[in-house]
């Protein structure tokens, strides 16, 4: 194997430096995309879906959980997959470990779900094997093929105004790879991160960062005055242009 030149700590620094500059215009470059994302237009969901969940049969509306945005993975778990019945897709179980606490997107009035083709008792087998906390439900009617995922994997994003229901975005492929953190979901949404940093439309929701986030079992007691301060001082060091 051929590696990379060994320098000394001072060379090794000024490269560290160089790259830096290239890696802080890709952030701002995804920040850039983002905020585009924010403005697309949406597309009203009129048809009448339905799922299987663990309590029985649920609308698309349902799985917002009282939230305005949700998340749809489509996974391929059903009778003709690789692994079935004991797994589900190797690269959807992939992504599945990947998933992060879903307490700080609930916090951001976002659901995630996965859905399938398969019937609840296997879903509920293989999440209690795998280790799975996500909602899962099962998809009886055309939802996957109407959304672009009959055949492939994807994320679907939706906005719920009140009893409508509208498609905001949607990512698959290699976009797929990267979802997992409570960031790359949220950067999907209509709303963001919903941080003061962020270039969104007029009216959107936002809060400083640092202040809204807490331990996954704290959601929604308050920040305590202790990180209040703590959270002072990072949002200071976040609009230092240096940390851009």
């Amino acid at each position: 194997m051929q590696t990379p030149p060994i320098v000394s700590p001072q060379h090794w620094q000024a490269a560290r430096e160089q790259m830096l500059v290239k890696e802080k215009a890709l952030t701002r470059a995804r920040d850039a995309l983002a905020a585009e994302r924010r403005r697309m237009p949406w597309m009203a969901v009129d048809k009448p879906y339905a799922f299987e969940g663990p309590e029985g049969r649920v609308s698309l509306l349902d799985l917002f959980e009282g939230r305005r945005q949700l998340i749809v993975y489509r996974a391929f778990f059903e009778p003709g997959v690789f692994g079935w019945p004991e797994h589900a897709c190797r690269g959807c179980s992939f992504g599945a470990d990947q998933v992060s606490h879903l307490a700080h997107l609930n916090a951001r009035d976002t659901s995630l779900v996965y859905a399938s083709r398969a019937p609840q008792g296997d879903i509920v087998r293989l999440k209690a094997r795998m280790g799975w906390d996500m909602p899962w439900y099962t998809i009886t009617d055309s939802f996957d093929a109407d959304f672009g995922v009959g055949e492939w994997h994807g994320h679907n994003v939706f906005f719920r105004d009140e009893d409508r229901v509208f498609r905001t975005y949607f990512i698959d492929s290699r976009g797929d790879e990267a979802m997992g953190t409570t960031w790359s979901y949220l950067d999907l949404t209509p709303f963001g991160r919903q941080e003061t940093w962020e270039d969104s439309p007029e009216g959107y929701p936002q809060s400083p960062p640092y202040k809204w986030w807490d331990w996954h079992d704290n959601y929604p007691a308050g920040l305590d005055p202790k990180w209040v301060a703590v959270s002072d001082a990072g949002e200071a060091a976040w609009k230092d242009p240096q940390n851009v």
